[in-house]
């Protein structure tokens, strides 16, 4: 699959400054990671793998006593950086070594500017070079030691075809006229941060169903909340892991105090049940005991609360807005989300801007955005602002009714 390609490891800080000086002489290398979120408490990056003309690497971190030869290297404006759904990768590599990827190309990005159906490295690779990869190890523990070959032929194969992958489509990006846009959405790309796992103390409250519980049982549910994560830190495992979300919500909204209560909840024979059941009783107790009072959610971000004509007004404009989208994408065969997502809709929806300059400064576009659709989007705008300024049949009645009821 790899033809005469040589891999080489990188497990010591000696090859890892001679690797990274070698790939810095070159325009343009492969990047990817590979992480053990599906087995771990706190997940972390095993691997980074990096791929240039002549030859594949993967460089283990475990091993190392530090990454700042990568660092330098993936930092490097001069050398461009080809990752394929980079979202991942970029905020996973700030968050465990600081690095902030400079100069990515996406190529997930990149396909989705061209309306490819299917989007996947997997499904591009085979598309264009008739080369099927393996995918069975996608949610492995690649914090496990050693590496087997079938392990690092699968890291390999995630980097390897990305040179030549980029080069297709960032010709078909610059046939098409979209190879700017691409560029862009890949440079606010650069900028994600982790999101993840943070100390927060509604946490709790983002969990499915816990909106529909009282605070009796919001009570509860943190204390259970709180059972749980100190199981899954002790245990390095992931939270869902230790025990599923659903189950905690549904011991909440019960409140069993006994553990023949717990098993209408959860079946007595289960290893869960045998596992947690007596703590649990006890977390319902304690949540039950707890006085203290509970977090505000998450503040949401809302600019203002329209009344309800101005809601009305805004709901049209959205509708008016998502036809023009749809419109775009069946008339040149772009994906709903590049033209522009609900999100940005909302936006152009809500500050309805009359001018160019107010239509950039709205949150999240892009500059190519409005140079290519700025005066369509305008034009939108304004004419909705004309609908609503027009009186009605029913607003003329009722101002010549008012006009009337003057002159008696």
């Amino acid at each position: 699959m790899f033809g005469d390609t040589p891999l080489v490891m990188v497990e010591d800080d000696e090859t890892l400054a001679v690797v990274c000086r070698e790939l810095a002489l070159q325009p343009v290398i492969g990047v990817d990671t590979e992480s053990d979120s599906f087995h771990h408490y706190q997940e972390k990056v095993c691997l980074v793998q990096l791929s240039g003309p002549d030859a594949d690497y993967i460089v283990d971190p475990l091993k190392l006593s530090g990454v700042d030869p990568l660092r330098e290297l993936l930092q490097d404006p001069a050398v461009r950086k080809v990752l394929h759904g980079a979202d991942y990768d970029v905020v996973c590599l700030k968050r465990d070594f600081d690095i902030h990827l400079r100069n990515v190309f996406d190529t997930m990005i990149a396909a989705q500017f061209l309306a490819f159906p299917r989007i996947g490295l997997a499904d591009l690779i085979h598309h264009f070079f008739g080369v099927k990869l393996d995918k069975r190890y996608q949610r492995h523990d690649w914090s496990e030691r050693p590496l087997l070959d079938d392990h690092l032929q699968y890291a390999r194969g995630d980097t390897h075809w990305l040179l030549a992958l980029a080069e297709v489509l960032e010709h078909k990006l610059s046939a098409a006229g979209r190879l700017r846009a691409a560029r862009e959405e890949c440079a606010v790309l650069e900028k994600r941060e982790w999101t993840g796992r943070v100390a927060h103390p509604a946490e709790f409250l983002k969990l499915k169903g816990a909106g529909t519980l009282d605070a009796e049982a919001l009570r509860v549910l943190r204390a259970l909340w709180t059972y749980r994560d100190d199981q899954a830190r002790l245990a390095d495992r992931p939270a869902f892991k230790v025990i599923p979300g659903e189950v905690l919500v549904q011991v909440a909204q019960r409140r069993p105090r006994e553990m023949d209560e717990l098993a209408e909840c959860i079946r007595a024979s289960s290893p869960l049940f045998r596992r947690h059941g007596p703590a649990l009783v006890a977390a319902v107790k304690a949540g039950l005991a707890d006085e203290r009072p509970l977090p505000e959610p998450p503040p949401r971000e809302v600019e203002d609360r329209p009344g309800r004509g101005r809601k009305q007004r805004n709901e049209q404009l959205m509708a008016a807005l998502k036809n023009w989208r749809n419109g775009i994408v069946e008339r040149e065969g772009m994906n709903p989300v590049v033209v522009a997502n609900n999100q940005l809709l909302k936006e152009i929806a809500t500050h309805a801007p009359a001018t160019r300059e107010a239509l950039a400064a709205i949150d999240g576009i892009r500059a190519w955005q409005v140079e290519t659709w700025g005066e369509q989007l305008l034009a939108l705008v304004q004419r909705d602002q004309g609908r609503q300024a027009a009186p009605t049949r029913k607003s003329r009645r009722r101002r010549r009714r008012r006009q009337d009821d003057a002159a008696e």
